[in-house]
């Protein structure tokens, strides 16, 4: 198998110009790797690229989940690497960008899921809307405290999963942030910018959200079940947005909170990837596709 090209890296970094640039350049097609923009309907908010914009260019792995399912990475891994296959067996080359660790990561290496329970996971998701998040999270770290110090205490989804597998196998789930072996070949680019600079662009694209409609948006999702949503009702915009409509503050301070939060979530990102050292860095300022597709030479 030809190895797939992934482009990576915080958001707003600058991945979607590149990733067509190098697609047209290599007769490729783009599988997207943002769990956000799973979710049909959430595109203002996620960035997600109008079809009239994608240069004609296949784009996979959009608009597969409704607001009121959950991204699930073991799902994403199966159904990513069928794509992946189908792309090479047409003679085309697959390219994933997005800025999913987890969900890159899934694709590439041998990262395998305990067993769950839908059952289970639906009666922890309901004592998470009855009791808290943190009283799910007390739970985890009175089980397991090694395992709940991996788990962010904010991420229900994360902790949700994690007391699903304790039910189902009776052992806390195995989280390794180091590198599994490699089950699709790849090239890895990260782009990078200066913290200032990428600040900018961030500040930037919430200003765009909020004239392009985002509180629309949100406002039309709602009546579409977002609030039921585990993962969707927490995506960057959409929370602040839910928020300010159930009147925990004005709708004024919205756009400020997200920005906060995007720019705290982009340094996430940094130290999530960081941890790869399969990942070649280039600045995005001056990467080019040629660049790129020079790298598998």
């Amino acid at each position: 198998m030809q190895p797939v090209f992934v482009i990576l890296g915080a958001t707003a970094v600058g991945k979607t110009d590149l990733s067509l640039d190098l697609a047209e350049l290599i007769d490729g097609e783009i599988i997207n790797a943002d769990s956000m923009q799973l979710y049909r309907g959430m595109d203002i908010g996620t960035a997600k690229l109008p079809i009239e914009q994608r240069r004609g260019i296949p784009h996979h792995m959009l608009d597969v989940l409704a607001v009121t399912e959950m991204a699930n990475v073991s799902d994403y891994q199966i159904a990513g690497r069928k794509v992946i296959q189908d792309i090479h067996d047409r003679g085309k080359r697959a390219i994933v960008v997005g800025g999913s660790g987890l969900f890159i990561q899934s694709l590439l290496e041998d990262l395998q899921f305990p067993p769950g329970d839908a059952q289970v996971r639906a009666r922890l998701e309901q004592e998470c809307e009855e009791l808290g998040l943190a009283t799910l999270y007390k739970r985890l770290m009175d089980f397991d405290p090694e395992a709940g110090a991996k788990v962010n205490p904010a991420n229900a989804r994360r902790v949700i999963r994690a007391l699903e597998v304790i039910e189902v196998t009776g052992q806390a789930p195995v989280t390794s942030l180091q590198a599994l072996p490699e089950v699709v070949p790849s090239i890895r680019v990260g782009l990078r910018r200066e913290r200032p600079e990428l600040d900018q662009r961030i500040s930037q694209r919430i200003d765009l959200m909020w004239k392009q409609g985002l509180v629309a948006e949100v406002t039309h999702l709602a009546s579409q079940g977002l609030r039921d949503g585990v993962t969707a009702r927490k995506a960057l915009g959409y929370a602040q947005v839910l928020a300010a409509l159930d009147g925990e503050y004005p709708m004024t301070e919205a756009p400020e909170r997200t920005m906060i939060a995007t720019r705290q979530f982009a340094r996430r990102q940094d130290s999530w990837f960081g941890r790869d050292s399969a990942i070649i860095w280039r600045d995005a300022n001056s990467l080019t596709a040629d660049d790129v597709a020079g790298l598998q030479a």
